[in-house]
């Protein structure tokens, strides 16, 4: 039985779900795959064979489905005897992992908390651990398996502090949750003292670093970078400006920083790539009613004529950070913590920011006292920096091979997180 506070966030869960239904058909008139396999987020996800050894990957969205691409791999090559199930919440996460992994992994839609979801699920799949990527926790789930003795790692764990006051609000239903995770993986001894604070015992905790520093950029994707950038670039030598991962209420200080940019670097490109696929209509409109001349990624538009050139393209960021000269990292200039900093660090490239860090405090502490990240707080502020760097090509280059050093001297998160699921999978 369900203890009390759990219980009644199970009951108010039940009673959402109609609401949880409605948002999913709304989200779906923009972005389709919200339509599909409905059946998969209440359990009925394929039997698994019982000969199978299972290895539970949980990763909520993008952001964690690239992170987890070398953790999958290194699995895989480790675990031969195993298959590993990687789950995720959102169309875009889903269509990530067929990308990376095609049938090399088995692959579904994570369940709601529901008891009766998450007890389906478990049946159908009995997986020997779940490994879940950063801090996607979910009580029932938690529980569940828990009493199911499959041991639940969380994997380059972070916590912020507004996260942890979240979570202590409730700490009727977070402190036995946090209990009866079997370790702790953590990105940074800040993270690993909120989860302390949290219940977690120190035994169950490891500091191993952020995995997403673990980046292999190879030579076929050099390659592609390089390709692109000249065709960016043209005769002429553009300068390139990458704004990555933009969310509503972005795009327009970007655009605005962007205009007051070409007055002073006239055939500056903007490479905007917004974060969710259902704006890349909206975005692409904005632009055209700020007066901005328009191609798009998916149409293979030229570049030669246009102010700005719209990434509404799924899987090419990474190419597109390598090809830039400056790389904006967006969901900063609003709150909502920013996005991975260390994609443009590890080819090399200049990083601003705006000041909504608290998803990679850590990694913005790093780069900026480096010197390898800006923080702009204004299109004002974003518009002097790029214009700083365009002008002066060997402050850029320099502000580049700082940023690249850090990603350089945190690598080797990956291997220490091996580590803590062998012991896991070991004693479980």
């Amino acid at each position: 039985m369900p203890a009390p506070a759990r219980l009644l966030y199970s009951a108010i869960f039940y009673l959402l779900t109609p609401i949880v239904l409605l948002r999913l058909l709304l989200r779906g008139i923009a972005a389709p795959g919200y339509l599909r396999r409905w059946p998969e987020r209440f359990g009925f996800v394929p039997t698994v064979a019982r000969q199978e050894k299972i290895i539970w990957l949980h990763a909520v969205s993008v952001g964690e489905t690239l992170a987890a691409v070398p953790l999958v791999k290194a699995l895989q090559h480790n675990h031969p005897d195993h298959r590993i199930l990687v789950s995720c919440m959102t169309p875009t996460g889903s269509e990530r992992v067929m990308a990376a992994f095609g049938g090399s992994v088995l692959h579904s839609y994570a369940p709601y908390d529901t008891l009766g979801a998450v007890e389906r699920f478990l049946e159908r799949v009995r997986p020997e651990i779940l490994i879940i990527m950063e801090t996607e926790l979910w009580p029932n789930t938690v529980a569940a398996c828990h009493g199911r003795q499959i041991p639940v790692l969380l994997a380059n764990a972070r916590l912020s502090e507004k996260s942890a006051r979240g979570y202590r609000r409730v700490s009727s239903l977070s402190r036995p949750m946090v209990a009866q995770l079997t370790a702790v993986a953590a990105q940074h001894s800040d993270d690993g003292a909120r989860f302390e604070a949290l219940g977690l015992t120190a035994e169950k905790l490891f500091i191993t670093g952020n995995i997403k520093f673990d980046l292999d950029l190879s030579a076929q994707l050099r390659l592609n970078a390089e390709e692109l950038a000249q065709q960016w670039r043209g005769d002429n030598q553009r300068p390139v400006l990458l704004a990555a991962s933009t969310h509503r209420g972005e795009d327009e200080i970007i655009l605005q920083a962007f205009a007051a940019i070409r007055q002073r670097v006239s055939n500056a490109l903007l490479v905007l790539v917004p974060r969710h696929p259902e704006r890349f209509k909206q975005v692409g409109d904005l632009c055209l009613e700020e007066g901005f001349s328009l191609a798009r990624r998916s149409g293979n538009d030229s570049v030669e004529q246009a102010d700005v050139l719209l990434g509404d393209t799924m899987g090419e960021l990474m190419t597109f950070f390598g090809a830039c000269d400056i790389a904006f990292v967006g969901g900063s200039l609003v709150a909502n913590g920013g996005h991975n900093m260390i994609e443009p660090a590890a080819w090399g490239k200049p990083v601003l920011s705006g000041p909504s860090q608290f998803n990679f405090t850590e990694v913005s502490r790093l780069l900026t006292e480096a010197g390898g990240l800006l923080i702009c707080d204004s299109a004002e502020a974003l518009a002097e920096q790029v214009v700083a760097l365009m002008e002066n090509p060997q402050q850029a280059q320099q502000m580049g091979q700082r940023a690249h050093q850090v990603a350089e001297a945190n690598r080797g998160a990956l291997e220490k997180l091996l580590t803590v699921i062998d012991r896991t999978l070991e004693h479980s």
